[in-house]
């Protein structure tokens, strides 16, 4: 069944239509077992139970283990959207990336401000990055920060995890040191300031010290932000061995710190890019390894153009079309198995939207708007949100695209799908809620597949240039 004809299922739209009927195919039968009385089929069958394949433990019980049940726990181990990469195998791309920022923190000494819009892997690299400083044997304090977030907290967090053997004023043979003691010991009662905080951090000696603060744009406090920079140039200015990584969702590095121009010289900042279509492909493949799947070359392909640049729906796709290759005792992934995997995130993508957007939304389920509707959401998800209409100017677009697409964008800024300002003379445009670009995408991408038998790597006709990281740019005009 195309997307199209299962969104409009969903939407209501298909005609005879049976809200009640299973999805084929959503459950493995070697994840089901009857329970007691179970329900029975409109042929008298027993329909079987849901149940857990693994326990809590990853444990796979004898009636479902088995080797596509084993590759199965593997996959979830691989393909993980909701989650960030921790392990250094299941990285893959971004090395560009990991090699700057180590470079900037090991050769130049500097703070490190990593940025750029959601879904690009910023945490997975955090992650790595801690690995592989440890590896080092630097002393590493990774904090996620929070909407309530505040200086004193975060600081004395940060103390909690620097033993006191590296305070300059103790011995390694002191009774503090034996104890275990941290630098938590030796806080004040009191709120805890930049400079008491720098007046502390100096005093480490016999290692380094990387302290990442992810997650940086919850914490909305303008104190907070105006504090940290206070901190990075103190410790800057008394050479403390103590180095910050700052990684957060903006589209400029303003957006993240306060007070830019006197922590100009002290800081290193970099951009997260859209991941290029090779490390997309590396990405698929690293993952299919891992689990025991293969996927073959037009899967990739067309995993590498729905995906657009972004490792969050390259995994997302790679999950549920290794799920659906093993719901059919498969262990090759193939052009259907995409098919399946990008109905399935665009419903993911679908339901999280508000009832008024669904509603608005089954317009645009069907209909010869897709291929327009495939440039606008490629144009904003490209952009990280915010696009111009002279973003969709491009040399594959054709004079009478860009008209049908203007059209549209007035029809959708009229129905609400989309928000517009102004800014300095020139529209500016947003979806009014988070995932209406990708949900659209997906259906253009889908329609696009089902039309070609060997996709190549751009399917809608959207000129992919994936963002270049720019080691000295400090904001960058929307794009």
């Amino acid at each position: 069944m195309s997307l199209s004809s299962t969104l409009a299922r969903w939407l209501g739209l298909a005609r005879n239509s049976d809200p009640a009927s299973p999805q084929k195919g959503f459950a493995d039968k070697s994840a089901l077992q009857p329970l007691g009385k179970s329900a029975r089929s409109s042929a008298g069958t027993p329909i079987p139970f849901p149940r857990f394949r693994a326990t809590a433990g990853d444990q796979l019980g004898s009636q479902a283990d088995s080797a596509f049940a084993r590759t199965r726990m593997k996959l979830l181990e691989s393909f993980t959207p909701s989650q960030p990469v921790s392990d250094r195998k299941r990285f893959a791309g971004r090395l560009d990336v990991l090699t700057a920022v180590i470079r900037a923190i090991e050769e130049q000494r500097l703070h490190v401000v990593v940025y750029g819009e959601r879904g690009l892997g910023k945490t997975s690299v955090m992650h790595v990055l801690t690995q592989a400083a440890r590896d080092a044997r630097y002393l590493v304090v990774y904090v996620s920060c929070g909407a309530d977030s505040n200086f004193d907290e975060v600081f004395r967090t940060i103390a909690a995890h620097i033993p006191m053997l590296f305070h300059s004023t103790v011995g390694p043979t002191s009774p503090d040191v034996e104890k275990g003691k941290t630098l938590a010991s030796i806080l004040p009662a009191t709120s805890i300031s930049p400079r008491i905080a720098s007046d502390i951090l100096a005093k480490v000696v016999g290692t380094r010290v990387v302290v990442v603060l992810d997650e940086f744009d919850r914490c909305h406090s303008e104190e907070f932000r105006q504090n940290v920079a206070e901190l990075i140039k103190n410790l800057s200015d008394r050479l403390v061995r103590v180095q910050l990584v700052i990684a957060g969702v903006a589209s400029n590095l303003t957006e993240l710190l306060e007070h830019i121009p006197s922590i100009q010289r002290n800081i290193f900042a970099l951009q997260v890019p859209w991941m290029p279509p090779a490390e997309i492909r590396q990405l698929v493949k690293n993952g299919g390894e891992l689990c025991g799947l293969s996927f073959d070359d037009v899967a990739e392909d067309a995993i590498v153009s729905a995906a657009h640049g972004s490792p969050y729906l390259a995994t997302l796709l790679g999950h549920h079309a290794g799920m659906s290759a093993l719901n059919e005792q498969r262990v090759r992934v193939g052009r259907g198995d995409v098919l399946s995997a990008i109905t399935n995130a665009a419903q993911e993508f679908h339901e999280r939207m508000s009832g008024r957007v669904r509603a608005v939304l089954k317009t645009y389920a069907v209909g010869e708007k897709t291929p327009s509707l495939g440039i606008v959401a490629g144009a904003s998800l490209l952009s990280g949100g915010p696009f111009r209409l002279d973003d969709l100017r491009t040399p594959i677009v054709s004079a009478d695209g860009l008209r049908r697409c203007d059209e549209l964008i007035a029809e959708m800024v009229r129905t609400g799908l989309v928000t517009e300002d102004k800014l300095e003379g020139t529209c500016i445009y947003r979806f009014a809620e988070d995932g209406i670009a990708s949900y659209l995408w997906l259906l253009s991408v889908e329609t696009k597949l089902r039309e070609s038998k060997a996709p190549g790597p751009t399917p809608i006709g959207v000129n992919f240039t994936p963002l270049q990281a720019s080691k000295s740019e400090l904001s960058r005009p929307l794009s």
